[in-house]
């Protein structure tokens, strides 16, 4: 599968930093997560297209990696891609890149979560989208 690549810079700032000088591991996710939502308001499917239709993302599984240490003031790139979607399960990996060097990767499982029925849905024409499969 080869799904568009989605990007989203960030400066990495002074309050995201632990003690040691280098970026909190919980700020990883934090950015990764913000990265994602930008990529879905983006394409359309942003909390209001979510409110409308009753249907959102869930993440099922994450799994982190920790390359490089990023410090303050480091200007990093978040490529975020789809890897996979099979039935209701979907597939992405998420890269911070500082100047072509990957410094931290995140591999998620995810699917469309019905609120009203409280259960994974088939992903919808609008959800797919998102991810430049049409």
């Amino acid at each position: 599968m080869s799904a568009k690549i989605a990007t989203y810079p960030v400066i990495i700032k002074e309050i995201y930093l632990d003690t040691f000088g280098h970026m909190n591991n919980a700020m990883y996710l934090i950015l990764f997560e913000e990265a994602r939502w930008e990529w879905l308001t983006q394409t359309g499917y942003g909390l209001n297209k979510i409110k409308e239709t009753g249907l959102g993302p869930t993440i099922l599984e994450i799994h982190l990696r920790f390359q490089k240490e990023l410090r303050v003031r480091d200007e990093i790139v978040i490529e975020s891609q789809l890897i996979s979607y099979e039935k209701k399960i979907a597939k992405m990996t998420q890269k911070m890149i500082r100047n072509g060097e990957d410094c931290c990767r995140v591999d998620i499982t995810f699917g469309l979560f019905s609120i009203a029925e409280r259960k994974l849905v088939m992903p919808t024409p609008d959800w797919l989208h998102v991810f430049g499969i049409d």
